[in-house]
């Protein structure tokens, strides 16, 4: 076990950088690609029917297949950012590793690591699933990668400082679910120099040995235990519903913690069934909860058949995906970058979209890539999705909302979900949106969302006048639920929320770093735009565990007023506020929130400038 590391201020340089084209595979690695996954077993229906960028191993293929296998997806996207490869690596039930010949998953860009059990205790990798930055920036651009479904127990490999503990060091967009790590954990990349890394999340997963969280800036743990404790923090770490979670005690210690989880709804996933067939599970909703969902059995929902889905690959047309989807058909979306230039249109209640391999969907010629009708229930879950050249109103859009007509259906008990859903505007190509996503549904839960306006990226891709983009987050339904909420680089409001009995459990952001001076970052008198607006007529509205820095590159001197905005209402209460500037020549914060609490300023770089409580106009 490491020991604690010193916590000091990190800009994220990495992240200003721009990047180049896509690495590419040498002949030899193709070559191992295509030869291990024929090698593959195939369950019943075929693994063939997933294409040939979801990759099944089962327990008796020789391991030295399956770790060549691994290794040449590695290294092809270890330093693949920007690129458009899209990896699943799936794990039939069984045991990968052992104490003598581990089994080390290194883990890049836009590949997906699952098991194929019900519960987590079907798949067991002796060895470790490793994630963590590769070009000397630690771990602050370590962004689309997963691991879930499976259980860890970590055997040192020949680089003994990344596989002593399970580390999954990464940043945004790289979400554990669903993990049982029987040893320790750690968040921090501490065999990097520097060890930075900035903001992860976990949920319904155990780490028994514990967790590290070290450099971490900044974390969200849901519905997990964390076994032998959690230690270290820096400025905004958020626990709720956890078994053995850190006491609450901001500012003192940045740690919020609520008991429960008010609601969630666990991503859904696939698993091979004991007569080798695949089936999709779709977790139940649960409010007011704590733990795993698998501690005392499987996770209570429905089960589903791939018959009922539509398995959607690249090469399908649109029409064709919304033809399945009118038919009743579920829909599958199986990795690679899909070319949107009509919405795809979930129209029935209980619809599940499930995304493999951090899927993409970009929009072409200004379209909405995908629309979800006034239904309950719906699911949508790992997929990505990229604006285009042609500006776009919005990239998500679930449900019409009031003001055009819509029925508003909802319901608290079968709610609609996004689970690990991520938003880009610029980064690999230009982009402009309007906004990201719009969530005019009642009762929605928004678990593990990022809206991103890229602050590197190929070049050409990123400035004020290229990727443009005004808000990532615009929730007009009622009661909607926000649990990982990361909304960075807007050039408004980062997030408008206008519906009534919202709740946010742990939010994110980075003001934009690129604003040419103060008279293009203003309005209405006030310096800069809002990290996170409730409007001026919500009456009600809780949020614990918010977080927003600054660091204006392009004009150091830019000021913004105040990084939350809220009505002045008894029944508005906002919980654990933190801001802060980061890098002593860039950008300040006047106060934390409707002109009240401290500044964050070159004066006080990388000190958080706290408010604890603030509600009726009162901040304490």
């Amino acid at each position: 076990m490491p020991s604690s590391p010193t916590h000091t201020l990190r800009t994220r340089r990495s992240r200003r950088r721009l990047f180049g084209a896509a690495v590419a595979v040498g002949a030899a690695t193709l070559g191992v690609l295509a030869t291990t996954q024929t090698a593959v077993a195939a369950p019943n229906p075929p693994s063939s029917a997933f294409g040939s960028n979801v990759v099944v191993f089962s327990p008796d293929m020789p391991q030295a297949d399956i770790q060549a296998k691994v290794d040449a997806v590695y290294a092809q996207q270890s330093a693949n950012e920007m690129g458009s490869q899209r990896y699943a690596l799936l794990f039939e039930p069984g045991t990968y590793g052992s104490s003598t010949n581990p089994l080390d998953i290194r883990v890049g860009y836009y590949t997906e690591v699952d098991g194929l059990g019900q519960d987590p205790s079907g798949v067991t990798i002796n060895g470790g699933v490793t994630a963590t930055g590769t070009d000397g920036s630690g771990a602050l651009d370590t962004f689309w990668r997963s691991v879930s479904n499976l259980t860890i127990h970590v055997v040192p490999t020949a680089d003994a400082c990344h596989t002593g503990s399970e580390m999954w060091a990464v940043s945004q967009a790289a979400p554990m679910r669903r993990v049982h790590v029987e040893d320790y954990t750690t968040f921090m990349p501490y065999c990097e120099n520097p060890n930075y890394a900035s903001g992860g999340f976990v949920a319904d997963s155990e780490l028994q040995g514990g967790a590290l969280n070290g450099s971490q800036q900044q974390f969200y743990v849901r519905n997990s235990d964390l076994g032998a404790g959690w230690s270290n923090g820096v400025w905004n770490q958020v626990f709720s519903g956890d078994v053995n979670a850190p006491a609450q005690s901001f500012p003192q210690q940045p740690y919020t913690t609520l008991a429960t989880t008010p609601a969630s709804r666990e991503k859904p996933y696939l698993y091979v069934d004991a007569n080798g067939a695949y089936r999709v599970f779709v977790p139940s909703a649960r409010t007011n909860s704590a733990g795993t969902t698998w501690a005392t059995g499987h996770t209570p929902g429905q089960s589903l058949p791939l018959s009922s889905f539509f398995v959607a690959h690249p090469s399908d047309s649109i029409a064709k995906i919304n033809s399945a989807l009118a038919q009743g058909k579920d829909l599958l979306v199986t990795p690679g970058v899909y070319d949107v230039a009509q919405s795809i249109a979930v129209k029935r209640a209980d619809t599940v979209v499930l995304g493999l391999g951090m899927a993409t969907l970009t929009a072409q010629n200004g379209a909405v890539p995908m629309t979800v009708a006034d239904v309950q229930g719906v699911d949508i879950a790992g997929l990505t999705f990229d604006a285009g050249a042609v500006n776009s109103p919005t990239l998500l859009r679930v449900g019409t909302g009031h003001d055009k007509g819509g029925k508003h259906v909802a319901s608290a008990t079968d709610p609609t979900a996004l689970q690990d859903v991520f938003f880009r505007v610029g980064g690999p190509h230009v982009g402009k949106a309007t906004t990201s996503l719009e969530v005019n549904s009642d009762d929605t839960i928004l678990d593990d969302i990022w809206a991103w306006r890229a602050d590197h990226g190929v070049a050409g891709s990123v400035g004020w006048t290229v990727n443009t983009a005004d808000t990532g987050v615009v929730v007009n339904g009622d009661d909607v639920t926000a649990t990982g909420l990361f909304v960075e680089h807007y050039q408004k409001d980062n997030v408008i929320w206008n519906g009534e009995r919202g709740r946010t459990v742990f939010f994110q952001n980075e003001l934009p770093y690129d604003a040419p001076n103060q008279a293009a970052w203003q309005h209405d008198g006030v310096n800069g735009y809002a990290a996170y607006k409730v409007a001026d007529d919500v009456r009600t509205h809780e949020a614990w565990g918010l977080g927003s820095y600054i660091y204006t590159n392009v004009d150091p001197t830019l000021h913004a007023t105040q990084s939350f905005e809220v009505p002045n209402t008894p029944g508005v209460v906002m919980h654990d506020l933190t801001t802060v500037a980061l890098n002593s020549n860039a950008g300040t914060i006047d106060h934390v929130i409707d002109g009240q609490g401290p500044a964050a300023t070159s004066a006080n770089t990388g000190q958080p400038q706290t408010v604890t409580t603030y509600t009726n106009g009162t901040a304490q």
